[in-house]
This record gives structure tokens, C-alpha cells and sequence, in this order.
């Protein structure tokens, strides 16, 4: 196997293993509290791999990135932090087989970013992968009735709601990551831990105000740390080796295995029809790539 499709595959399970670790392991804790302890296991279990590829002369410096940069690198942080906290509260509210795959269509949220503020143009295949994406939501919330009521469900379902904002919060930090990444050529061993301590630092005093004992549960949070560190190293490494357009639809796989986690382990209700709604969430999510790599190469070409 191509060494670049098997750290897309490692990175889809690893991330599915996560979502469905806290929704079974963490009841109880807010999102914030998840946020400042995950991320400083994940921080310290990273540590090493930013040790053993830094290099100076590739890091810009403060100056060099200007207050835009530095404001684009700290709002990103923030929003994954806040991204992390509705999730959790999704997680809270609804199941995972539910939540995990309207979580997932953060590209849908991408595009229209893209297209506003950095000049992205839609395609053909990103149009239907939007379709695809939205008929995942409708069958995500499918109980029988009239037409409509599966799409009404989903406006009115609270786990819906927090799911989509989260969607949303990632589709912004996503194009930060972007813009962090390529216009300001952070190289992601130093852009990884500094997006975990940002996102920490930003929700730290929500969590603060309602902080539980958490030293019961230290090995807990310490595994989910390692699942996180894990996960951001093998999928920066899986979108190095692979096009976007291979690696994007298998790490997004995640969601399919959360959601066979939730409905084997947890039992959770209605898996059939929960799993098809992940699958067409990947097909969207997959189209919405394949798009991305055929406007690149056309502005190549």
C-alpha cells in the first residue's frame, strides 16, 4: 500500500476512535475542560516531533508575520477551541452516529469562505458535492412523515444545531490553517503546537469558572491527548505525501467508523440509516475535494 493512502487510513480511525471516545469516556465534562486537558497532553506527547524537525531558518518571525498574521494564527486557535466545545455539547445532546456525520460537512461551510476571501472559484463537482452533503443531513434525520420533515428536523434538532456551528467553526479555522500554512509559511511541526496551546489558552477561562477534579480521569485525558497528537501528525504527513483529492475522502472516513463505534458499542438507534447518512457525507465531502484539485490544476494548466 502506498504509504501516503495508509496514513490517511491510520488518520481516519484515529480521529473515529477519538470522536467516539468522548462521547463514551468523558461524560460530564464540559467541551472547555476537554479542550485545556486533551490539548495539554497532546502539547507535551508532540513536543518531541517539533524538537526533532525545527529548523529556524523556516520559521517566520513575529515582524515578518505582521499583526495579521499573528491575529490569523491566534483566531484560529480560538475557533478550533470554540469548534471543540459545540461538539461536545453535540455530543452531549445526540448521538454520535447522529452528530458525527453533520459534524463532517465542514467543507461545505469552506467553500463559500473561499470563494469570498481568497479568490476560489466553484466547480461543477463541488456544487454536487454540496447536493450530496445536504441529501446526508435529510437522511441523517429521516423517520418517515412528509418530504420535508426530516429537513425541518434538522432545524430543529438542538445536537443538529451544535454540530452544524461546529462545522461552521472548522471551516473557518480550516482556511486559518490554510492561510497560516502556505501564505505565511509556518511549518506545521511549530504551526501543530501552536494551534493546541492557542486553542487551550482560548477557552481556558470558560473552563475555569466550572472546573471538576479531573486527576480520576489523567490517564484517560492522557490517551485522548496521545489520539489527538497522533492524529494531527499522521494526517499533516498523509496530505504531504498524497493529493488532497485521495487523502481528503479517506481521513474523512472518520466519521463512518464513529458512527459504527456508536452503533455496535454504544447500540445507538436507527445505525443503518445513520451510516448511509455518514457515507454520503464522505461522498459529498469527497466531491467537494476533487473539485479543489480540478480548479488548481486548471488555473495550473
Amino acid at each position: 500500500m502506498d504509504p501516503g493512502i495508509a496514513y490517511s487510513v491510520l488518520a481516519a480511525f484515529v480521529w473515529g476512535v477519538y470522536i467516539f471516545a468522548l462521547k463514551r469516556y468523558f461524560p460530564g465534562y464540559s467541551g472547555a475542560v476537554l479542550t485545556v486537558v486533551v490539548n495539554a497532553f497532546a502539547v507535551v506527547l508532540y513536543l518531541p516531533v517539533t524538537a526533532m524537525t525545527y529548523d529556524p531558518q523556516a520559521v517566520p518571525s513575529l515582524a515578518e508575520l505582521g499583526a495579521t498574521g499573528v491575529g490569523i494564527v491566534a483566531g484560529t486557535a480560538a475557533l478550533v477551541g470554540v469548534a471543540l466545545i459545540l461538539f461536545v455539547d453535540a455530543l452531549d445532546a445526540g448521538d454520535v452516529s447522529y452528530v458525527a456525520p453533520i459534524n463532517k460537512l465542514v467543507p461545505v461551510f469552506v467553500l463559500p469562505i473561499e470563494i469570498l476571501f481568497l479568490n476560489q472559484f466553484l466547480t461543477g463537482i463541488q456544487v454536487l458535492g454540496v447536493a450530496v452533503a445536504t441529501v446526508a443531513v435529510y437522511v441523517a434525520n429521516y423517520e418517515g412523515g412528509a418530504f420535508l420533515d426530516p429537513l425541518r428536523r434538522a432545524v430543529r434538532s438542538r445536537p443538529a444545531q451544535l454540530a452544524l456551528a461546529s462545522a461552521a467553526c472548522y471551516a473557518v479555522s480550516d482556511v486559518g490553517k490554510r492561510v497560516a500554512l502556505q501564505e505565511l509559511g509556518i511549518p506545521t511541526s511549530v504551526f501543530v503546537p501552536v494551534l493546541f496551546v492557542g486553542a487551550a489558552l482560548a477557552v481556558l477561562p470558560v473552563a475555569v469558572r466550572n472546573w471538576p477534579g479531573v486527576r480520576g480521569d489523567l490517564p484517560k485525558f492522557a490517551a485522548a491527548g496521545a489520539l489527538v497528537a497522533v492524529g494531527e501528525h499522521v494526517t499533516s504527513t498523509a496530505f504531504g505525501l498524497v493529493p488532497a483529492s485521495i487523502a481528503s475522502p479517506i481521513v474523512n472516513m472518520q466519521a463512518i467508523v464513529a458512527v459504527v463505534l456508536g452503533g455496535v458499542v454504544l447500540r445507538e438507534a436507527r445505525f443503518g440509516t445513520r451510516l448511509a447518512a455518514a457515507v454520503l457525507a464522505v461522498v459529498g465531502v469527497s466531491l467537494i475535494a476533487l473539485g479543489d484539485v480540478a480548479a488548481l490544476r486548471s488555473l495550473v494548466g
